[in-house]
Order: structure tokens, then C-alpha cells, then sequence
């Protein structure tokens, strides 16, 4: 292989998983929303369109937003929760802006009319107070305003509620401070004289939109779910409007994913439990969990407890909820590299305090690791350049008969003691390392709005002059004069290989500018160990 063409090589595998990558989010089309509405009376959903699943359904709900919405206010959170239902209608989160010279928090939660996102929970089955039958229950709160106080670290918001028979339930809702995970607590007094039997179901609704990826970015918007067997899967739109999950399980969750940010609900580990999935007619896909059938004996009172998470993917948090949870943070078939580079990336950025900083020390470190095998690769590219005048007598003796010219030319490999695939070898090894990078800079929601220094003040977005496309363009222009075109390659790869450095620089203008930098720093490391390289073949007489 000739040496130019191994220079651009790892570059255009690059592209081209990115291409495939982009490729397999997009070749289905998603389910759009319809124009069906869901009728309502007096506030209560009708059995056939009801949004609460009752102890053998899950079909979904659309339920009326109510004015006296109660809204919690916590250091990390902007909470809004209906009191029909006790549902969380709306969540902002306050430290995680919309644009970066925006005032206004993220918001990952809201009901609007066109575009519906909340999360639900609620007791059902025999006894249960939501049902598809009787609707919601209309909880009470003390306050229409909560608010975490300064050094205080943990906030509760009780909603009650009294139905026909006398049993007493609270609603509990247990905020802490510096988490975005909320703990969803029932507390029931049976006060009757009959036991009561229920369970606690949780679900996140959904508008379906059109994917918000890109051909260079394809990120995922859609449902997951995790069951004992099944440690972490993607469930998009399209696989919930064929097909409704029913699977049990042992612990488990549930979730809505979006590039840097996840809901999702998270029973009991220890708890035997069902995840569920529904689309309904309006277009809003459901995911949730159908957790165990409690029963509550007369004077009894016990408490019915699951977890809430509205945030951003901080790997950390996710797993201090459950064990399985932080594998929203999807790395692909190349998890267990990726995270290791995570993990070094963190440790950079702990010392540095720069996201850009710590991008070009993670190159670097790379980089660094991989000298041997691109040493390796330049040494074999030399001997083969240096056995290019005899492949030429070989071929001028042997003219098209191939198959002794193949002998032949192994022959000379084996008295020359070069390896053909020297120069290809060490560069397949490096891709897995390279795509590994790249996914940890695409799902790492840490680089969302953070600056690296002058006029890159948001890593997670493209340059927006455009200079950092262009010095990664110029880069590989210097790579590419550094290795004079073989003689043995035909005008038209010549050509080819002469346009690389343009189409490379056009896909890499939408590129974030946090990958741009980490290819344009890999380039210049590059440029740098080619010349080192080559100064020890001088000696050596191979180049």
C-alpha cells in the first residue's frame, strides 16, 4: 500500500463510521404526530384512551393541565407539579442554560399543547386511587411554593388525598440539594375495615418528534429501558409504535434520552416489576414501570416508593441511583475503551479546569501511547518505498501474468523481510481508539457550553469562524506534502488523494469545535512524529 494513501486512511475510515453511524440512526423514518385528540369529561380520560395503565394494560394518557400548578424550586431544579395526578408537568434545570449567553434554564420537562414531555406516577390496581375507570386522584398541598432554603439539604412536598372509603394517602415528593434525582414516596394509611391491594406505576410521555441528528452528529431521541437480563437497550419510536414492551423484571428502569440529558424512573432494585411501553393515538409514546402488588392490611399503613431522575448524563449521579443507569451515556460497541478514555479525560480536566485544555492532553496521551505502532507503520512504508524500483523490474519481467508476479513479489517481501500490511495494520489498530475519543467528546455533556479560550466558548458546537476546520485543513495539506505521491499511483488517485485535505476540511466545518480540536492537535502530534520518525530512518537509510 502506497504511503500517501496510508496517511489519509485512518481519516477516511473515520467519515466513513460517522457516515454509517448517521446511516443506521436514520434509515427508518420515525412516527410523527397525528392531529387525533383525546376527548375529555370532566377531566377524566375514558377507558379506551386512558393515560393511566391499569394491573393489565399500559395504554397511554393525555391528561388536562390544571392552573394551580405546585412548583418546587431546588439549587439544581425548577419542578412543576400538577396536583390531578401529582405529575411532574414541567422541570428546568437551572444550572444548564438553552444557549450560552441565555438567562433561561434548560427546560427537559414541559406540557405546552404541541409539544408534550412530563412524567407520571401513580397508585392502580384493584384498590388503586388512578384508574382508567374513576381517573386521577385530586391531591391538596399546603403551598403553592416550595423552595429549598440555604443549608438546607433536603426538601419534602406531601400532597394528600382522602378517597370515598376514608383511606388517607400522601404523596411525597423528596428533593436534594447539588441531585436531580427525585424520591417519589406513597404513604398510605388503610383506615378502612376491607385490606387494600395496589401498585405504584410510573411512566414518562413523550410528543414524538423528527430526529434531531445530524449526518455528522447522530445522537439518539428516543426510549430505554433496563430489565436483570437486559442491562441497557434502546427502545426508539418507531419499535414503541410497533410493538409494546411487556417484560418482567427484577429491579429495572425506565428512561427518555436526548443528547446530554435523560428521564427516567428507577423501582425499587430488590422489587419484581414490569416495564411497559405504549404509543397512543395522538402520537405520544410512553415507557414506564408497573411495580409490585402491595397489600395493605385494615389499620395498616405502609410506604410505596420509586426514583425520579430529570437531568443532565452525569455518569456519576446516574450510577449512584443504579448500577445500570449511567449506560445512557452510550459509547456503542466500544464501551469498555471509551471508558477508560472517560475517565482520563476527567482526570485532566480536575487539574487543568479547561474542557479544550484537557482535549489536547487526552490527544497528546493518545497520541503518545500509540508512537510504537505508528512508528511502525512509517518504518514499513519506507521499506516499501525503498522496494518500490524492484516491484518495478518485477513487473516489467512478469508483465500480466499475475500469479508469478505474485509469487514473486512475495519472494522479495520474504528475502527483504518487509511486511506488506505493515503500514495498514497499525492504523486499524488505532481506529478503535480513535472512534472511542470520538464518542466520549460527542456524549460527554460536561463539553455543553464549555469554553476553551478567545472565540470557542462552547466546545459542543461548531467554530463559529470557522478557524479551527480550516488550520485542521492546512494540517493535513502539511501531512500530505510531507509524503511524496508514489510513483506507481495513477492520475486520478493522485487527484483524489490532492482533494483529501478540502473534502475533509467541508465535513469538518459542522464538526464541534471540541472534536475539531482534538483532530487538528492529533494532526500537528502527527506532523511532529513523522518528522522524528524520519530523521531516524535518514540514518538508518530507509527513507
Amino acid at each position: 500500500m502506497e504511503s500517501q494513501r496510508n496517511l489519509m486512511l485512518i481519516a477516511l475510515l473515520f467519515v466513513s463510521f460517522l457516515l454509517w453511524q448517521a446511516w443506521q440512526d436514520d434509515k427508518a423514518p420515525q412516527p410523527v404526530a397525528t392531529q387525533t385528540t383525546v376527548a375529555q369529561t370532566n377531566d377524566v380520560p375514558s377507558h379506551s384512551n386512558s393515560d393511566v395503565p391499569d394491573a393489565d394494560s399500559s395504554v397511554p394518557v393525555q391528561l388536562p393541565a390544571t392552573q394551580n400548578l405546585i412548583e418546587v424550586k431546588t439549587d439544581q431544579l425548577d419542578i412543576k407539579i400538577d396536583p390531578v395526578g401529582g405529575d411532574i408537568v414541567y422541570a428546568a434545570l437551572v444550572d444548564h442554560k438553552v444557549e450560552i449567553d441565555s438567562n433561561d434554564p434548560f427546560v427537559l420537562l414541559e406540557q405546552n399543547g404541541a409539544f408534550n414531555y412530563i412524567s407520571q406516577s401513580g397508585l392502580i390496581g384493584r384498590d388503586g386511587i388512578d384508574s382508567s375507570t374513576h381517573g386521577r386522584a385530586h391531591f391538596s398541598a399546603e403551598s403553592e411554593l416550595y423552595q429549598l432554603a440555604d443549608g438546607q439539604d433536603t426538601l419534602s412536598v406531601p400532597l394528600s388525598y382522602v378517597d370515598a372509603n376514608g383511606a388517607s394517602y400522601t404523596k411525597v415528593f423528596t428533593f436534594t440539594r447539588g441531585q436531580f434525582d427525585v424520591t417519589v414516596d406513597y404513604n398510605v394509611n388503610n383506615t378502612t375495615s376491607a385490606p387494600l391491594q395496589m401498585q405504584m406505576y410510573g411512566q414518562i410521555k413523550q410528543t414524538v418528534q423528527a430526529s434531531e441528528s445530524s449526518m455528522m452528529m447522530p445522537t439518539y431521541r428516543g426510549a430505554a429501558f433496563s430489565t436483570q437480563s437486559v442491562r441497557y437497550e434502546k427502545y426508539d419510536f418507531e419499535d414503541i409504535a410497533k410493538s409494546n414492551l411487556n417484560q418482567q423484571t427484577l429491579g429495572g428502569w425506565a428512561a427518555m434520552l436526548q443528547h446530554y440529558f435523560v428521564s427516567a424512573w428507577v423501582p425499587p432494585a430488590n422489587d419484581s416489576n414490569t416495564i411497559f411501553s405504549s404509543m397512543s393515538a395522538g402520537g405520544q409514546a410512553n415507557i414506564g414501570f408497573r411495580g409490585a402488588v402491595h397489600d395493605i392490611a385494615p389499620g395498616a399503613q405502609q410506604t410505596i416508593s420509586a426514583q425520579f431522575f430529570v437531568g443532565p448524563k452525569d455518569q456519576k449521579a446516574l450510577s449512584d441511583i443504579s448500577e445500570t443507569l449511567n449506560l445512557v451515556v452510550d459509547y456503542g460497541f466500544l464501551w469498555w475503551l471509551a471508558i477508560p478514555i472517560y475517565k482520563l479525560l476527567m482526570f485532566f480536566q480536575s487539574i487543568v479546569t479547561n474542557w479544550g485544555v484537557a482535549i489536547i492532553l487526552i490527544t497528546l496521551s493518545v497520541r503518545g501511547i500509540l508512537y510504537p505502532l505508528t512508528k511502525a507503520q512509517y518504518t514499513s512504508m519506507a521499506k516499501m518505498r525503498n522496494l518500490q524500483p524492484k516491484l518495478a523490474e518485477l513487473k516489467e519481467r512478469f508483465g500480466d501474468d499475475r500469479q508469478k508476479m505474485g509469487q514473486a513479489m512475495m519472494e522479495l517481501y520474504k528475502k527483504e523481510k518487509v511486511n506488506p500490511m505493515g503500514g495498514c495494520l497499525p492504523i486499524l489498530l488505532q481506529m478503535p481508539i480513535f472512534i472511542a475519543l470520538y464518542w466520549v467528546l460527542l456524549e460527554s455533556y460536561e463539553l455543553r457550553h464549555a469554553p476553551f479560550m478567545l472565540w470557542i466558548d462552547d466546545l459542543s458546537v461548531q467554530d463559529p469562524y470557522y478557524v479551527l476546520p480550516l488550520l485542521m485543513g492546512v494540517s493535513m495539506w502539511l501531512m500530505q506534502k510531507m509524503q511524496p505521491m508514489a510513483p506507481t499511483m495513477d492520475p486520478m488517485q493522485v487527484k483524489m488523494m490532492q482533494w483529501m485535505p478540502v473534502i475533509f476540511t467541508v465535513f469538518f466545518l459542522w464538526f464541534p469545535s471540541g472534536l475539531v480540536l482534538y483532530w487538528l492537535v492529533g494532526n500537528l502530534v502527527a506532523i511532529t512524529q513523522q518528522k522524528i520518525i524520519y530523521a531516524g530512518l535518514e540514518k538508518k537509510g530507509l527513507k
